[in-house]
């Protein structure tokens, strides 16, 4: 694991979801998030393979943690391939999972029943369960309500507007605001960062994707959560460093990482 801490780890951004093993990040990704003031990163799974890698990169770093799950665009791969790495070290999430119903590359009823089968993994694991939710929330409460939310969940890349996020406020979730909140036609996204409870706020890049304004069409990097986080002051009158401390602290929280 590598030692050259460029921010305490009580200190600085954290990142709470951001898949650091795709193309053109790993390793030198996290060193220049560290420059950047990045204290934190979740490294999330999407399959078999980026599970793995996530896996690999999270024991080489002190600052990264991993998630290991099946994305709802390859739902129709099944479990099997990820049971190895559930009891890795530094795993402390399922996901991310859940329903994507704009692209359905997985027939929708394979979707649920796999997002099904990780919610139940979450409860057994005792993991934070991380969902990726696309033009289906109906349907994602739906099985949420079905399998038992776990004690940590996780919206990633809350896309939502002031209803969706009071739904998932009332079962117990956090919300985790992307470079989205940033964009100008996303004033709904805007108003449920708002809206958000203090102890239920979150922030990410999901990097390599989503960069913030102004920097909206460039590959995206983990020190752009910085970026984020002075939106999402802005939108709730607060301070820079008020939104820093208390979505790393929450990210502690909702990861259980001590």
């Amino acid at each position: 694991m590598t030692d050259d801490l460029d921010v305490s780890p009580r200190r600085g951004w954290a990142d709470s979801h951001v898949h650091l093993q795709w193309e053109d990040m790993g390793d030198e990704a996290v060193v220049a998030a560290r420059a950047e003031g990045v204290s934190l990163m979740i490294c999330v799974g999407t399959g078999a393979q980026t599970s793995r890698e996530a896996v690999e990169l999270a024991s080489r770093h002190h600052d990264v943690w991993a998630t290991v799950g099946l994305h709802p665009h390859d739902a129709s791969e099944g479990l099997t391939e990820l049971a190895p790495l559930w009891d890795a070290a530094r795993v402390v999430g399922v996901g991310e999972c859940g329903l994507d119903y704009h692209y359905e590359h997985s027939p929708r009823d394979r979707q649920r029943e796999v997002f099904a089968g990780q919610i139940r993994l979450a409860h057994e694991l005792d993991r934070t369960l991380v969902i990726h939710t696309r033009e289906a929330w109906d349907d994602t409460f739906a099985v949420l309500a079905e399998s038992k939310v776990p004690p940590r969940t996780v919206f990633h890349c809350f896309t939502g507007g002031p209803q969706e996020a009071t739904r998932a406020l009332d079962i117990g979730a956090w919300l985790s605001f992307s470079g989205i909140v940033t964009f100008k036609g996303a004033a709904d996204v805007a108003a449920a960062a708002a809206l958000c409870p203090a102890e239920s706020l979150l922030i990410e890049t999901d990097a390599p994707y989503l960069s913030p304004a102004p920097f909206r069409g460039q590959p995206n990097r983990p020190g752009r959560v910085a970026r984020v986080g002075e939106v999402v002051a802005d939108i709730r009158a607060t301070s820079v460093d008020e939104i820093r401390e208390l979505t790393r602290e929450n990210t502690r929280r909702a990861f259980a990482i001590r």
